[in-house]
């Protein structure tokens, strides 16, 4: 295979110095119109790339064009949405949007960190899943914008960027009581998690308005999988519930099989904290309390490329409002309707 061409392959084609091929390649001032077509004749005809990475880092002070993306699991659609929003926001600045999973590995965070720090991110946009990143402060200090979505910083003075959890979880237990359950069951992420920690405090505080208790709760449930036996064993139990709460979208569809599982996916309501795809097709369709992952991302990448313009500011967190989604689930009768 041929040897990629180099900056100073086009020089010699061309006939002028590598300098004046750098400076076309930069868009800079100082060549005549005449060399800077000669210098293109030959990137064509040699089918050269610049390097983006060595000349951004001429052409910024050090920049390289690049924001590192530290996220749960990139194939969630909750990732997946907010990768997107980075992504279409930095494009318009020519910036390029590197992700990685963290699959909820303390340790692979700070490695991906590390990894992303050693090549030199302009920035990073952080969903953490350690329990305090104060690893970090060595970068924010050096002037590393820092960024954090979905959960909140532990550790470190940085913005951050989060849903109204609490918020979202009380009015998808108003909504169940409203039409008639009042035995209501949690089914939840790790407690691990601040976001999970959120929504479960803002479910029992919610029922305990209306003067009740969780009827049965089940924690740690990180997989489909696992919602899925929680839910059939509470469906088991002497006195099931009549409506569930599902406090993420993978825990939801793994309530929403064991439902199916038992035949009760008509008389057990139904409302989960985040939306994910064919929620509106199913039947009945899904109930949810939708979190904006995509206007999180336009947050936070509005947040960094501000910080890299040379805004300065004490470190903020941002609150993203959610939205009850009513599509059938959740409306189901309870035996107090």
């Amino acid at each position: 295979m041929d040897a990629r061409p180099t900056l100073r392959d086009v020089a010699l084609l061309a006939g002028v110095s590598p300098k004046t091929v750098s400076r076309v390649v930069n868009q800079e001032a100082g060549v005549s119109a005449a060399l800077a077509g000669k210098v293109r004749r030959a990137i064509d005809q040699l089918g050269y790339r610049p390097n983006i990475t060595a000349s951004s880092l001429r052409r910024a002070g050090g920049r390289t064009a690049a924001i590192a993306a530290v996220l749960e699991d990139v194939a969630n659609p909750f990732s997946a949405a907010l990768h997107r929003a980075l992504s279409d926001v930095a494009r318009e600045r020519g910036v390029m949007i590197f992700a990685g999973s963290v699959d909820e590995d303390p340790d692979r965070e700070r490695a991906l960190v590390h990894e992303f720090t050693t090549r030199q991110a302009d920035a990073l946009v952080i969903v953490p899943a350690s329990e305090n990143q104060a690893y970090l402060g060595r970068e924010i200090v050096a002037g590393t914008p820092v960024v954090f979505v979905d959960r909140p910083p532990v550790g470190v003075h940085a913005d951050a960027v989060l849903a109204d959890n609490e918020a979202g979880a009380a009015a998808a237990v108003h909504h169940l009581v409203a039409h008639g359950h009042r035995d209501l069951a949690y089914l939840g992420d790790l407690r691990s998690i601040a976001t999970a920690r959120q929504r479960f405090q803002g479910f029992r505080d919610a029922l305990s308005e209306h003067g009740l208790r969780p009827a049965h709760v089940a924690h740690d449930l990180h997989t489909a999988g696992a919602a899925e036996a929680a839910m059939a064993a509470m469906l088991a139990a002497e006195r099931p519930p009549t409506a569930v709460f599902s406090a993420q979208n993978l825990v939801t569809i793994g309530v929403i099989r064991a439902l199916r599982a038992g035949g009760r996916h008509r008389d057990v309501a139904l409302v989960g904290f985040d939306d994910f795809p064919l929620a509106d097709l199913l039947q009945p369709a899904v109930t949810v309390v939708a979190q904006d992952p995509s206007a999180m991302g336009r947050v936070a990448a509005s947040l960094v490329f501000r910080r890299l313009d040379g805004e300065t500011w004490e470190p903020t967190t941002h609150l993203v409002p959610t939205r009850l989604v009513p599509r059938g689930s959740g409306e189901i009768k309870g035996p107090f309707a």
